[in-house]
């Protein structure tokens, strides 16, 4: 999927996935037939992909700031890259 957001292009077919919600579960990917999938792109923006099932709503992309992007790993459970090759820093120590 392409948008064009405040005159940039985000695409999911050229960007890296970081993380998602999407998961297996026997029968469907949906998380009540919604899901994000957070990416990078090339030049390290960050942006979510949000699918639905429902007939009123549209898939779309969001650019997110990596502040968001940050939070979005911590929350979304499949992880296709580690923090450090998302964000290029190791995780702090708690």
């Amino acid at each position: 999927m392409q948008q064009i957001i405040e005159g940039k292009r985000y695409d999911t077919e050229t960007a890296n996935e970081v993380c998602s919600d999407k998961y297996w579960d026997g029968s469907n990917h949906d998380r009540n037939g919604r899901n994000r999938t957070l990416y990078k792109t090339a030049k390290g923006a960050f942006f979510v992909h949000h699918e639905t099932r429902w007939q009123a709503e549209r898939d779309h992309l969001e650019a997110v700031p990596e502040s968001l992007a940050r939070e979005l790993y911590e929350m979304l459970p499949e992880r296709a890259m580690t923090f450090e090759e998302a964000f290029g820093v190791e995780p702090e120590d708690a």
